[in-house]
């Protein structure tokens, strides 16, 4: 993918949309955020991961690499549709609105997600739910047994159920199936909602040419129906455990480098079909997104292996991948590849000319861009035509926190700002917050990706990551009174009409 024209685009995860429910959705919520982008001209809404959130209420140890998440489903569709009456709908409790409550939001949307079963269950319709399951007949019922086991387990994780189901023994699996099918028929039901309001919600949004950048992690949760259906294709021990796991080595944000904790690929595997579920994963989610954000693209060439005894992530070693034959691959069937390079961190040759090989662009984040050092590739004035370029992402501290912290301590920070881009630190965060959102745009990037807490000038408490931590993690929640704020859907779209990024 090459990036022709200057646009704009905003990062918010959907759960973080406002919505009466606790958490973001893809329905009334989404509809106010059309709203709200197309206002301030934007081309590009970027998400993190939809699928089933899985420990820590990680998007990026999810429970699979195809479903939806069930959470994001909006209960008004529900009543819409027919599966629930509007007098169920009253009775929502007090949410947070600055924080999505994961364990709240799940436990009063599950009763209503029953009820709309059990009504769907009465009065089927037939012919959409019938040809949804066709559709996605290569995931949707491995995914439904795995939910409905692990509900019976008490959630235990797969390697840890009786060896009959962690083995996937046939005739264990054909008893579980027959005994549970009213179960399991209940998550096939939620996937079909999940989908039928997904197709609805992505016909607005191309209707109106803004399109949706999708996020691929580069691995799997260990605790996933993709794993335990796919385990020749992991490294994994005779029990299910992963022999060895994915994460990143010591570097200058991390002493003892980051132990993510997934199982690493059986590449040779993956080689012998030329990676069919590779591709599946891919066309899958291109059915739902518009381009995609290739997490951790270094790993496609060499990954950090960590023996799975291991309690952080220091004693590894780089072992090569095949990401040339993969791209090639992947090529074939879509030939302009519409994949954005996460090339961040140390890069290496190797990685950098497997990017340029296929064409791909990479991201520039800005609060990276004022460190002594740098290539000069990596500074604003010289960044890449062919590239995202982020005031932050989600693994990032907002602008705001970040001027108050590193820019102001770090005088070779502040120092570069001052002299190259007459930027004061010492200034009001939030008007400094703005000058640099303009140095953003003024860019050559092709695309300028703002996070929303980052329009709003939020500081710390807005943070959507902390990466290597567990807990208080992607709960940022957007108020509604944000996205219905005319001066600041002015001062956005001024901004973007300024710098000739306007969506055409």
């Amino acid at each position: 993918m090459i990036l022709s024209d200057k646009k704009a685009g905003t990062l918010l995860h959907v759960c973080s949309l406002p919505s009466d429910h606790g958490i973001g959705d893809i329905g009334s919520a989404t509809r106010e955020w059309l709203k709200f982008l197309t206002k301030t001209c934007q081309k590009y809404w970027q998400i993190l991961p939809i699928h089933p959130v899985g420990f820590g209420e990680s998007p990026y140890q999810s429970y699979s690499a195809f479903a939806g998440e069930e959470l994001l489903i909006d209960p008004v569709w529900m009543a819409e549709s027919g599966y629930l009456n509007l007098q169920e709908l009253q009775a929502v409790p007090a949410f947070d609105d600055n924080n999505v409550e994961f364990p709240e939001v799940r436990r009063w949307k599950e009763k209503l997600f029953y009820q709309a079963y059990l009504r769907f269950r009465s009065q089927p319709d037939e012919k959409a739910y019938g040809e949804f399951l066709e559709k996605q007949r290569n995931w949707i019922l491995d995914y439904s047994v795995f939910r409905a086991i692990k509900l019976q387990q008490e959630d235990k994780p797969w390697h840890q159920w009786p060896d009959s189901l962690r083995d996937r023994d046939p005739k264990q699996m054909k008893e579980f199936r027959k005994s549970n099918d009213e179960t399991i028929k209940y998550y096939q039901f939620l996937q079909f909602c999940f989908f039928q309001q997904w197709k609805n919600m992505k016909r607005k949004y191309e209707e109106n040419n803004i399109q949706i950048i999708g996020d691929l992690p580069i691995f799997v949760a260990h605790d996933s129906a993709d794993v335990w259906v796919n385990q020749d294709l992991f490294q994994l021990k005779k029990d299910g455990s992963p022999s060895v796991v994915a994460g990143v080595p010591p570097d200058y944000f991390s002493e003892n480098g980051q132990r993510w904790g997934n199982p690493h690929y059986r590449w040779e595997q993956m080689r012998q079909d030329d990676f069919v579920w590779w591709k599946k994963r891919v066309a899958h989610l291109l059915s739902l997104v518009d381009i995609i954000r290739v997490d951790h693209f270094r790993g496609f060439e060499s990954y950090w292996e960590i023996p799975a005894s291991e309690k952080t992530a220091k004693k590894g070693r780089w072992v090569k991948a095949p990401g040339e034959e993969l791209f090639k691959s992947f090529q074939k069937q879509w030939p302009e590849l519409p994949f954005i390079a996460e090339d961040l961190g140390v890069i290496t040759p190797e990685v950098k000319a497997l990017k340029k090989k296929f064409g791909l662009p990479g991201m520039k984040i800005l609060q990276f861009s004022f460190y002594p050092g740098l290539n000069k590739k990596e500074r604003p004035y010289e960044y890449e035509k062919n590239s995202f370029a982020y005031s932050g992402t989600h693994d990032n501290d907002t602008l705001v926190s970040w001027i108050k912290t590193e820019a102001r301590k770090d005088k070779s920070i502040s120092g570069r700002l001052n002299k190259y881009h007459h930027i004061d630190v010492k200034e009001n965060p939030q008007s400094v917050c703005w000058q640099l959102l303009e140095l953003l745009f003024k860019t050559n990037a092709g695309a300028a990706i703002v996070q929303m807490q980052d329009y709003l000038c939020l500081g710390a408490q807005a943070r959507m990551n902390f990466p290597g931590t567990i807990g208080q993690n992607w709960q940022w929640r957007c108020k509604g009174e944000s996205l219905n704020d005319e001066v600041l859907q002015k001062r956005i779209e001024e901004l973007t009409r300024q710098s000739n990024r306007e969506n055409i």
